[in-house]
């Protein structure tokens, strides 16, 4: 006989950092999960091994993650402060310098590995009762439906889901499965990344320096190694993949302008390729898009992971307000208020990020004369510069209940 399909109240199809997120968020309210993720899970690696895809959580995000009960087990496995942020300039020499200690806080946010984060966001999925892991799983079909939808695996398996939960990134299946169509462009630009040895102590500060081919960003890691993000146009970047470490070195060294000294490469190098990304819609009924599978965008400001943990926050709270109201948790009324609460913001997210590649990677000279004075003009207006961190910070702002302070 074949096997009973199980049906589940919600589906999440990718179980990374956003989706397991959800999960975790949508636990105890009464309601069935299942979580989908392709790949095993690292549970362990070398002393000393910092993985090259690290995220800037922010504070908003940090409430997030301490009200699902796993940020003393992300400082356990290893999280570093940022306490100050100096952003220049490399044509018309503007800067600008962040301090927490400005707004009254201990850091504008913390460097985490994404594996980190998602160990500990998944060592807390596998307590909950009300949640399934299918692991490692992957999907190949949504026959879409109401009241359900079947989910079909790769293995043959099929289950029963009212909500689908696309959490699956930037290449997102589900999204395709549905026919959601994305907006927007590749950058011409890859960026590189890599853990580098400063010979001087970053100071607990991030380091941002523009250049004409792209940002070049150096985030703190506790033990005095910085990550490093590089984005660089195409011929730059395979350039600087091209170098053997020495070579390699130096090149950053001098785009950094030694602010920290000599800086060391210190392990492999990877290149991401960059791209603007915006799905046309979020929601269908009886399905969501959230995080990369929604948007993705430029990395300069780090945003990314932290846009998709408030998405996250955003579908609990729209799936909360249309329960209490008796409303179908998959139904159009209860979703489009999520997407109403999102696109928006995150357009404007996109927008900017997008504004600020395309303003700092122009070398023409009254263009860099102007942008030079607008950052130092901002650097010299502490309210100015108080407003911005504070909105960075998630002070004073709306935000979904999981994130609000």
């Amino acid at each position: 006989m074949p096997d009973v399909e199980q049906c589940f109240d919600i589906v999440v199809v990718g179980g990374g950092m956003v989706g397991a997120a959800f999960a975790a968020a949508m636990s105890g309210k009464g309601l069935t999960i299942a979580v989908i993720e392709a790949r095993e899970l690292a549970r362990g690696w070398p002393a000393g091994e910092i993985d090259l895809r690290v995220s800037a959580l922010s504070r908003a995000s940090q409430r997030i993650l301490q009200r699902l009960g796993v940020w003393e087990r992300i400082q356990v496995l290893g999280c570093s402060p940022y306490r100050q942020m100096h952003v220049w300039d490399a044509v018309g020499g503007g800067h600008i310098h962040f301090d927490s200690e400005a707004v009254g806080q201990a850091d504008l946010g913390h460097i985490i590995e994404n594996r980190v984060t998602q160990l500990a966001l998944w060592e807390a999925l596998e307590h909950l009762a009300d949640i399934q892991l299918l692991c490692p799983a992957a999907i190949v079909d949504i026959d879409q439906g109401e009241p359900t939808s079947r989910v079909l695996l790769t293995d043959g398996r099929s289950i029963q889901a009212r909500l689908v939960v696309g959490a699956d990134g930037r290449d997102s299946l589900v999204r395709a499965l549905a026919g959601i169509e994305t907006e927007g462009w590749d950058y011409d630009q890859r960026a590189i990344v890599a853990n580098v040895r400063p010979a001087e102590w970053h100071q607990e500060t991030a380091w941002q320096r523009f250049l004409p081919t792209g940002p070049l960003a150096l985030l703190p890691l506790a033990d005095g190694r910085c990550s490093l993000v590089w984005s660089a146009t195409h011929e730059r970047a395979t350039e600087l993949m091209s170098m053997d470490d020495l070579s390699f070195s130096e090149a950053l060294t001098d785009a950094s302008e030694a602010r920290l000294g000599r800086l060391a490469l210190d392990g492999p190098r990877a290149a991401v390729p960059l791209r603007l990304q915006h799905a046309k819609q979020y929601v269908q009924t009886g399905l969501a898009l959230i995080g990369d599978a929604a948007h993705a965008v430029h990395p300069l400001a780090g945003q990314g992971v932290n846009l998709g943990f408030l998405d996250a926050a955003e579908l609990v709270a729209a799936i909360e307000y249309g329960r209490a109201r008796g409303r179908n948790i998959a139904g159009l009324w209860t979703l489009r208020r999520y997407e109403r609460a999102r696109r928006g913001d995150n357009m404007l997210m996109l927008a900017s990020m997008d504004a600020f590649k395309r303003l700092f990677g122009n070398d023409m000279q009254p263009l860099s004369a102007l942008r030079s004075l607008g950052l130092q003009a901002t650097d010299r207006v502490a309210p100015v510069k108080r407003h911005l961190m504070e909105r960075a910070l998630g002070i004073g702002v709306a935000l979904p209940p999981l994130a609000a302070a």
